[in-house]
């Protein structure tokens, strides 16, 4: 317990790691805890100890740019913020969101879990296992993966690779950064995802007017035939056919949404391709993720992105703040979904991985589990605290759980079987 003069609020962990000092809002650098808006922790420059974002939209790309930051992070909304005041000494715990004010000594396990071997999956208890695989979006934090223990590159945000230029990454841009992304990797297997294009990550080369506004307007695939993204995705194509010669390599397709759509593309990626490159799919809306057992008759893999697939489930927008509860990640309905969905993959299933911020959710990764997904990947800063949750796992107690959120009826219920508190103020 703590000192009675003390409090702790539960919000979100969101880059997890242990910080201290004394809470200040704006951006600050130092030994001070940083609390501010989800637009001023993006765009801040300095280096705080720890970050406390208010009302943040957790699924957000901008969000999840914080973890490469690597700075102890939590989230919580409005309501919470009022019961933190300015100059107060701080603890925060970025992988429970828990924050401790008005207490001098730590009050959190200093004990940090260790990497698990880069390049090799994590074991239950059961010898079952589990590849816990890195999502990155530069070369820096590929590395960072191989020393987080990452068992593959399971997903390069290749659209973030000349974001900000004022003319389309052309074959020379690539092959330079393409080949030090390979490099990095070294022997683990990279997964490069074909420039995934949207309204909410519009790079500054693409012209005014080709990305409607809203979250299901003209995204991934859907701009494929267009210039001069069409250039640019051949243009990537044909590098990663150069480096496939040299490197493990993998090419993902993003945001398809019916079976036509990836027959059409995946012929396309192979016509560059050397045969034995592997091609996957992203599976991001209900549409492709109810149709997994036609999908596998044409996908070399399938990578499912929670994040896009909970926006379109949920009809909300993952951007957008206000609507965070509605993109409800204790929701039954999700897990009743992703249960189906592995239902159709069958013995496909070992070629699915699930990709987004839902795995490292507090609660969600032993009901992933038993429902029988085996493949991760996420931010690399949370593969040894994933990996540490892996190892205590018993399969058959994760099996049950699953099996019992998917009954539910109603989040609250699936949080009481999580242990997750019900009763108290909590960000998700």
């Amino acid at each position: 317990m703590m000192a009675e003069s003390g409090r702790q609020i539960r919000g979100m962990g969101y880059v997890p790691g242990l910080a201290h000092g004394i809470l200040r809002p704006g951006a600050a650098h130092g030994n001070v805890i940083s609390l501010v808006s989800q637009q001023t922790a993006v765009g801040m420059t300095s280096q705080p100890a720890g970050i406390v974002v208010v009302d943040g939209a957790p699924l957000s790309h901008d969000m999840i740019s914080l973890a490469g930051r690597r700075i102890p992070t939590v989230v919580i909304d409005g309501i919470q913020s009022q019961q933190l005041k300015p100059e107060a000494e701080v603890w925060i715990d970025g992988a429970t969101g828990l924050i401790a004010t008005h207490v001098s000594r730590m009050p959190f396990p200093v004990a940090l879990p260790t990497a698990p071997r880069a390049g090799h999956a994590v074991q239950l208890e059961s010898g079952s296992e589990v590849w816990l695989m890195a999502s990155v979006r530069s070369t820096n934090a590929v590395r960072q993966a191989v020393a987080d223990g990452a068992a593959a590159i399971g997903l390069v945000r290749s659209e973030f690779l000349g974001h900000h230029r004022e003319h389309p990454p052309d074959r020379r841009y690539f092959e330079a950064e393409l080949e030090a992304l390979c490099s990095a990797a070294g022997p683990l297997t990279l997964t490069a995802r074909l420039v995934d294009l949207a309204s909410d990550k519009p790079p500054r080369w693409l012209p005014g007017g080709q990305l409607p506004l809203g979250p299901l307007g003209m995204q991934g695939v859907r701009l494929f035939s267009r210039e001069p993204v069409r250039s640019v995705v051949k243009a990537e194509l044909e590098i990663l056919a150069t480096l496939s010669e040299r490197f493990p390599l993998e090419v993902l397709l993003p945001y398809l949404s019916s079976r036509d759509e990836l027959e059409r593309w995946t012929a396309f990626a192979r016509g560059f391709l050397p045969p034995g490159v592997r091609v996957g799919a992203m599976v991001e809306t209900p549409a492709a993720a109810l149709d997994l057992a036609h999908w596998r008759e044409v996908a070399d893999f399938l990578a499912v992105g929670c994040n896009d697939l909970m926006q379109c489930l949920f009809g909300a927008d993952r951007n957008e703040p206000l609507l965070r509860n509605c993109l409800d990640p204790y929701s039954p309905v999700l897990f009743r979904l992703l249960a189906q969905a592995a239902d159709s993959a069958g013995g496909f299933l070992d070629r699915v991985r699930l990709c987004g911020v839902l795995p490292r959710i507090a609660g969600a990764l032993p009901v992933l589990v038993g429902l029988g997904y085996r493949r991760f990947s996420v931010d690399s800063v949370w593969i040894p605290y994933l990996a540490e949750d892996v190892r205590e796992l018993e399969l058959e107690a994760a099996q049950n759980l699953a099996r019992e959120v998917c009954s539910c009826r109603h989040s609250r219920e699936v949080r009481e079987l999580l242990g997750l508190p019900v009763d108290e103020i909590a960000f998700w």
